[in-house]
């Protein structure tokens, strides 16, 4: 089986040159047909002046999530760049983990519709939604 037939192996391969994630110290929880699951756990890197996770590190790893999940049903050959994502912040969160969660909500040739639920998952098990995204997607050759 080839990186383009197993999702995870796809995706892993990609998130493995992602300079960003590995800094942040993310880590890919989950792969399947259409969607991803990446963690991103709660240190200094991430935070912003109140020490509540960043809403650029939030956006970030929803943006990763959702995106990845298209990868999984991009052709093979071809990655994926965001053409555009909208966020809503529902809460701040700080300690922990985030846990975003990307879906593709409709898969396509030229554009593809993706959305990711970002969880707080706190260190006494609690989990909040803190954010949703809704993105678009656009299949592009590997150039690399």
């Amino acid at each position: 089986m080839t990186h383009s037939e197993d999702p995870f192996l796809r995706v892993q391969a990609s998130f493995e040159r992602q300079g960003l994630m590995r800094a942040w110290g993310a880590r890919v929880h989950h792969v399947a047909q259409g969607e991803c699951t990446i963690e991103l756990p709660y240190s200094a890197k991430v935070t912003q002046q109140q020490g509540a996770f960043h809403g650029g590190a939030i956006g970030a790893v929803a943006d990763i999530a959702a995106g990845y999940a298209a990868l999984t049903q991009a052709p093979a050959g071809m990655e994926v760049v965001t053409v555009e994502y909208k966020i809503n912040f529902l809460s701040a969160c700080q300690g922990g983990v985030l846990r975003a969660v990307g879906r593709v909500v409709k898969p396509g040739r030229r554009v593809m519709v993706t959305s990711a639920e970002v969880f707080h998952l706190a260190d006494d098990g609690k989990q909040t939604l803190c954010a949703l995204l809704q993105q678009t997607i656009m299949p592009v050759a590997k150039t690399y």
